[in-house]
């Protein structure tokens, strides 16, 4: 079963890093990045300046497996804090968008780090984010299932992801138990009592003429 985070989780986490020092903007625009393309932590870690294109459609490309890229849409407000951040780094095309203090590139340890800052910082509002167990991948799994609850279609999430089998992509919707409820909710019967037909009575004197 696919382990996923609820869209509270998630809000709770993408406000988690502290706005007020440089480490923390850039948390805060990487995990919200993490979350609007459902990116893996490498296809984030290898994100430059010049893969992110701020217009009126806001998108980002995407290298990932087998070197195929995609391209995924920003949210207006991922694009916003993308638009802060990128004076606070070396705004160049060949620049990594998300690099350490040294300007180099982070590595998978280090965004598992940051995020389990995140993870103690909210703890408080969600007691039950300390017994699990939050990754980067958890991350990009709590992405796919709020699009497949938005009713985006599955093929579409498979090419969001950058999924190479549609199997993986059928996973989620076995994960998705509210969905299940919904449906199940949908196919109950209407509470009103089994009534026995009855003929009108035009009906009946028809019937008796044949």
């Amino acid at each position: 079963m696919v382990g996923f985070l609820s869209r509270d989780e998630i809000q709770q986490l993408l406000a988690a890093p502290d706005p007020d020092t440089w480490f923390g903007q850039r948390d805060r625009v990487m995990l919200a990045t993490m979350y609007n393309t459902g990116a893996r932590v490498s296809e984030i870690l290898a994100l430059r300046v010049g893969d992110v294109i701020l217009g009126p459609a806001p998108f980002v490309h995407i290298l990932g497996k087998g070197r195929k890229q995609r391209t995924v849409p920003l949210w207006r407000s991922t694009a916003t804090l993308i638009k802060r951040w990128l004076p606070r780094i070396q705004d160049e095309p060949g620049q990594r968008l998300f690099p350490n203090r040294s300007g180099n590139a982070m590595t998978r340890s280090n965004v598992a780090d940051r995020l389990r800052i995140a993870v103690t910082r909210v703890k408080g509002q969600c007691p039950q984010l300390a017994k699990r167990s939050v990754s980067p991948h958890l991350v990009r799994h709590a992405t796919a299932m709020h699009l497949l609850q938005s009713g985006v279609d599955l093929s579409v999430i498979a090419l969001w992801l950058g999924h190479e089998s549609p199997s993986t992509t059928h996973g989620y919707m076995e994960a998705d138990l509210t969905m299940k409820e919904r449906a199940l909710h949908n196919i109950q019967p209407p509470q009103v009592k089994n009534r026995r037909y009855r003929p009108p009575d035009r009906l009946l004197q028809f019937l008796e003429s044949l």
